[in-house]
């Protein structure tokens, strides 16, 4: 009789899959490629983590996402952006330099970890703008409304439940990776008109505490 979760990927199909994974990293200096917008597997919704890896197929496949994630740089990254549709993410963010804009932001150092089947729903109905951009949707940024406080449900990665709310910036990137893994891009949730490139105007735009510059020259509403 299959115990297997309704929806999940056989693990023979994952593990082969991951193994590839491995290997072609081993040629590509330890690193995935980070598939970008367009690619199918970004719009799929991935299959739910069942054990389909042993301890060391998974601590294997979660050590190339972080390494791929600092090399990119970002502070997270899903699975899907790897090209595997499973329900795998890890997150990691240093912070912010200047202390005002971490106040604004509520960015604190969020250290490592790893989200597995994650699942957020809003803690209050409060959203907040700020600029976001996507490893798979590389030099452009956008924008995007988010709740600012979401419970997280899920386990991590040695199997422990995960309960818990986050509020700021680490209640933003938990929305990010999680909507990733249903198929969902940010640029599905952010305000278009605000959509720039990564340039150097870009960076003056992004780099304010709140966006309010570019939402008066570029004609967007802010929350």
């Amino acid at each position: 009789m299959s115990t297997t979760t309704p929806g999940a990927t056989p693990a023979a199909a994952v593990r082969e899959q991951v193994h590839r994974l491995l290997d072609a990293a081993d040629a590509h200096d330890g690193l995935a490629p980070i598939v970008q917008a367009g690619h199918p597997v970004l719009r799929a919704v991935a299959a739910p983590y069942d054990g389909q890896l042993d301890s060391a197929e998974l601590g294997a496949l979660v050590e190339l996402m972080r390494r791929t994630m600092h090399a990119a740089p970002g502070v997270g990254l899903a699975a899907p952006q790897i090209g595997l549709s499973l329900a795998l993410a890890v997150v990691e963010d240093p912070g912010m330099v200047d202390p005002d804009v971490e106040q604004v932001r509520e960015r604190p150092r969020l250290p490592f970890r790893v989200l597995v089947n994650p699942r957020y729903e809003a803690v209050g109905d409060e959203r907040v703008s700020f600029y976001e951009g996507c490893l798979s949707v590389v030099g452009y940024q956008a924008v995007v409304a988010r709740l600012r406080s979401v419970r997280l449900t899920g386990a991590d990665e040695t199997g422990r439940t995960l309960d818990e709310v986050l509020t700021g910036w680490p209640a933003r990137i938990v929305q990010h990776e999680t909507d990733h893994l249903g198929g969902t891009l940010y640029l599905d949730r952010a305000e278009l008109r605000s959509l720039s490139r990564a340039d150097e105007l870009g960076a003056r735009w992004a780099g304010e505490p709140r966006p309010e510059t570019a939402a008066r020259a570029l004609g967007f509403p802010l929350h």
